[in-house]
């Protein structure tokens, strides 16, 4: 009877335990529910992927074309920033493009590792970041800054559904990307 009694302790303590990790401590990040996450607090340089792997380094990292990341100072960590604290499922790049190059504190969720992506480095989703010493920030920009890059693309549903790049390659390449051909096909066929 105590060893079950143990057991089921142990189940109900996991979720809270697996949100504890190495850089949880004075996190407010919220909670996405997702499967090994870990609460994150942590100071970083931001900095343009590409100019850290391959040395091309473009003034202002790319001014917005670039993938960005987080050069972690505990540990020299390349972390990518993968989505912002927006509910869609947007980048993180526009967030941290203010502050290419510069020292910042970030709060959010580490996700992923070895029982998730088969040893690969775990994934940022950033839900705050502000620079050393500075006010914190939100990071949910993307829509924002899409609306005002795409002022014609007005209209209901998500934002992808009305962006000009994505229906350009649609009209181009059909909604599966092999043709206009194939996706008469398999509409048919699926529908």
């Amino acid at each position: 009877m105590l060893k079950h009694i143990a057991m089921i302790a142990a189940l109900v303590a996991f979720p809270v335990m697996a949100e504890e990790g190495k850089f949880a401590e004075g996190s407010q990040a919220r909670s996405w529910n997702l499967k090994a996450q870990e609460k994150a607090l942590f100071k970083a340089k931001v900095v343009d992927v590409l100019c850290e792997l391959a040395g091309d380094c473009p003034p202002d990292c790319g001014g917005g074309t670039r993938q960005l990341g987080l050069l972690r100072d505990a540990d020299d960590a390349l972390v990518f920033p993968t989505k912002n604290g927006q509910p869609v499922f947007t980048g993180a790049a526009t967030d941290l493009q203010l502050y290419c190059g510069k020292q910042v504190e970030v709060d959010g969720l580490l996700t992923g590792g070895d029982e998730i992506s088969a040893g690969a480095a775990k994934l940022f989703q950033v839900q705050r970041i502000r620079e050393i010493g500075g006010e914190w920030a939100k990071a949910n920009r993307w829509t924002k800054d899409w609306q005002k890059a795409n002022p014609g693309a007005k209209g209901k549903g998500p934002w992808f559904r009305r962006d000009p790049r994505i229906v350009r390659e649609i009209e181009k390449d059909g909604y599966l990307g092999l043709g206009l051909d194939e996706d008469k096909v398999f509409i048919k066929d699926w529908y």
